[in-house]
């Protein structure tokens, strides 16, 4: 018992380390004096001056942030134009709604639009964009201050460094925040936009967090491994693009692939939920961590693109997701079907070997039902209890995550240890369980090749860390079942931190899928608890004390300013 729970405890520990990676940027660079290397310091000064005050679309504050980057990209050799135009009927309501007046004309909006010569015009260019308004009553230096800057940066870094084969066309949005205005005269007017070839966008949720590639152009497969082998610190997922492309989201990259022909990527980071649309989303309170790789990435893509002999064209989508923020995994979506022969056949041969009269398969199919189902219905009636539904006030919501996250993780530990905490799991109730997610695999694997990875992958290593235990001796075997909980758990962990922190307001049970995934590997770890049933009570009761919290707890100051529940 002492052996596994040390097993235990060191696995455990791995898994925290991994996940901490995998969900945080990497630290600020220092002040560099190279002209050509981008900096985050440099960078952050143009957030300081963009972010400066709120400057929605048609403020003076506004005028002053365009003439501000419209005088930078000029000083950096750039040719730049001003494209004008008046908002739409629906865009005129929204910010007539914020600032609690009718408008006898139509508001004006205008593009900053720049292009950094390349070797040969005659190539397909590469455009850089993002928007550059907020909303009312923002300063919105994560959105998008931290985009814009990046771009001026990177812009700046290859300027300085020698002309690159294709032009860069910088493409400064305003309106987005009113409906992507902006973008979607450029793409459907502007002549420039005929001669792109490749997009990066940036944008933001928050006020940290990781940078991620949520979102790339259909048929993405050369797209995906242009982004492996060109950005260090990566972050990004095949799951995440599926996930996006069945949400009614949009930014400013809509516009450019409803027109299509573009290789795109799209950027953005979505932690600190609550400084989103917030009048505290300052530059004091932006994560330089995230601008710092916001801004890697965004360089690292732009001279990649800019140099490419060839673009990124569309073919098939590729399965892809990056390993912990080291590096970048991509593979063609049948090779799923491969680690499933590989994960089933390996619980095959640890079946054959082991005394197969041993009771407990359909046990250990119920309990993992069990945990994700109830854990599900949990986790929807706790959110209620929390203040979710009808009347629900959103960046009150995103302002909770982080409690709500807390909330769903005491209900997954409350029912794991009501479930398994008597330690006596045995060889065929492990199967059963695993035999649940493994149908789960097999029918995301034929629905949802791409996003199916997140289940196949940990089949494919827990059927071979059975194998491994039915036929090396004890040790090797805990071995074998330590590294794969360890890699598993955490990459689930940070998978689940990422669910909430994208839809946990509204849908917490979805952290069910990869708590079920991570408690799975450690069943051949799991070590017997004293009184289980006392410490789930006393887990789940947690649970509902921070839901309750969640409920009661006054509206806090970040919530934007427009908001029905705004402070006061």
């Amino acid at each position: 018992m002492k052996q596994r729970v040390v097993w235990f405890v060191a696995a455990m520990v791995v898994a925290v380390v991994l996940a901490i990676m995998a969900t945080t940027p990497p630290a600020p660079d220092t002040a560099t004096s190279n002209p050509v290397e981008p900096s985050t310091e440099r960078a952050f000064a143009h957030v300081e001056r963009i972010a400066a005050q709120p400057h929605p679309t048609g403020s003076t504050t506004n005028a002053v942030v365009r003439d501000y980057l419209v005088g930078e990209l000029e000083a950096m050799g750039l040719s730049v134009e001003t494209v004008s135009g008046t908002l739409d009927e629906a865009g005129q309501a929204k910010l007539d709604y914020w600032r609690d007046k009718s408008s006898e004309t139509p508001t004006e909006f205008v593009n900053v639009i720049g292009v950094l010569p390349g070797a040969d015009p005659t190539l397909p260019a590469v455009a850089l964009m993002a928007h550059y308004d907020s909303v009312w009553g923002s300063p919105g230096a994560s959105d998008d201050a931290a985009g814009v800057a990046s771009i001026l940066e990177t812009v700046r870094a290859i300027a300085a460094a020698g002309p690159v084969e294709r032009d860069i066309v910088v493409v400064l949005t305003d309106a987005e925040e009113l409906g992507l205005v902006g973008a979607r005269q450029f793409f459907g007017e502007n002549p420039l936009a005929e001669r792109i070839g490749a997009i990066v966008n940036l944008e933001a949720r928050g006020g940290g967090g990781v940078a991620s590639m949520f979102q790339t152009s259909p048929g993405n497969a050369e797209v995906a491994r242009v982004y492996a082998r060109t950005v260090d610190h990566p972050s990004t997922s095949s799951l995440a693009t599926y996930i996006y492309s069945v949400l009614p989201n949009d930014t400013d990259l809509s516009a450019a692939l409803d027109r299509g022909g573009y290789a795109a990527f799209n950027i953005a980071f979505i932690g600190r939920s609550g400084l989103y649309h917030s009048p505290l989303s300052t530059p004091e309170n932006l994560d330089r961590g995230s601008l710092n790789q916001m801004l890697g990435q965004t360089h690292a893509l732009a001279l990649a693109l800019a140099n490419a002999a060839t673009l990124p064209r569309e073919t098939g989508d590729a399965v892809f997701f990056d390993a912990f923020g080291l590096a970048t995994i991509v593979y063609s979506p049948w090779i799923g079907w491969v680690m499933l022969v590989l994960g089933i056949g390996g619980y095959a041969l640890a079946w054959w070997r082991r005394d197969r009269t041993e009771r407990g398969f359909v046990s250990g199919v119920g309990r993992m039902a069990a945990l994700i189902l109830v854990g599900g219905v949990l986790l929807y009636g706790l959110n209620l209890v929390s203040g979710a539904g009808t009347g629900a006030g959103y960046y009150d919501r995103l302002a909770a995550i982080p409690k709500l996250t807390t909330m769903a993780l005491l209900v997954v530990l409350g029912l794991a240890v009501a479930l398994w905490g008597r330690g006596t799991t045995g060889f065929a109730q492990r199967s059963g369980a695993a035999t649940l997610i493994a149908l789960l695999a097999i029918a995301g694997q034929a629905m949802a090749p791409t996003a199916a990875y997140v289940i196949v992958v940990p089949v494919m290593l827990i059927g071979i860390a059975a194998a491994v235990r039915s036929l090396a001796d004890d040790r090797w075997g805990r071995l074998a079942a330590a590294i794969v909980a360890a890699l598993v758990t955490g990459y689930m962990l940070s998978l689940g931190f990422q669910v909430m922190q994208g839809v946990g307001p509204t849908m917490p049970y979805g952290a069910m899928l990869p708590a079920a995934i991570g408690i799975l590997c450690w069943l051949p770890l799991w070590p017997r608890i004293p009184q289980p049933h006392i410490v789930a009570i006393v887990l789940l009761l947690g649970a509902t004390a921070v839901a309750l919290w969640v409920r009661f707890d006054p509206v806090p100051p970040s919530v934007a300013a427009y908001s029905p529940l705004k402070p006061g």
